[in-house]
């Protein structure tokens, strides 16, 4: 006899579907419907867990985020970071359930999704803003002049750095060599340790 899932559990699945969808087929894909379809349930099944598009929207950014918080705690971070810190975990991405990285494919349509999906815009930046104050902290540490303005560079460069050399695009065979030269650049500006 197959033990029934818990509602929580199954939640998670279906969000692992949607992850799926947007990474393998592009955010334009994900519908409600096929959702439901990946997930082998009825819509009406598929609304019993999440009753809205935006309820369905909201689950997927916060467990994404809970993703990251996840891996960045296992990684030992904390409010005493280092800016090189924060560089190497963006840079070697984070992987959700189903071992999908953030970094190649997710990243790139939740960005994309952003520009038609306001909810989406609005969650992400969270997702941001605490990313950069990390940054802001971490670069006070280190005596920067500009933290703020200094952060936001830093940040953009490192999120940016997928869309040239991730997995499937032009350059990835430079990737190595890209990642390798970012760190040099922020260990020699900032340094590697506290």
């Amino acid at each position: 006899m197959e033990v029934p899932k818990m509602a929580g559990e199954r939640k998670l699945e279906i969000l692992q579907f949607a992850i799926e969808i947007i990474a393998d087929e592009g955010y334009s894909s994900l519908s409600m419907r096929s959702l439901a379809r990946a997930s082998g349930m009825k819509l009406g099944a598929l609304q019993y867990h999440f009753r809205t598009w935006e309820d369905l929207l909201r689950s997927l950014v916060g467990v994404i985020e809970s993703e990251i918080k996840a891996e960045w705690r296992s990684q030992g971070l904390d409010e005493d970071a280092t800016v090189y810190d924060i560089a190497a975990f963006m840079l070697d991405g984070t992987s959700l359930p189903g071992e999908i990285s953030l970094g190649d494919k997710l990243w790139p349509q939740l960005w994309a999704m952003e520009e038609v999906e306001p909810l989406v815009a609005d969650l992400l930046e969270e997702i941001y803003a605490e990313y950069l104050q990390y940054l802001v902290v971490a670069m006070k540490k280190a005596g920067i002049e500009s933290p703020q303005g200094e952060a936001l560079c830093l940040m953009s460069l490192l999120e940016g750095e997928s869309l040239f050399t991730g997995e499937g695009r032009r350059w990835e065979k430079d990737r190595a060599l890209v990642r390798g030269t970012i760190l040099e650049f922020v260990e020699n500006r900032y340094g590697a340790t506290a």
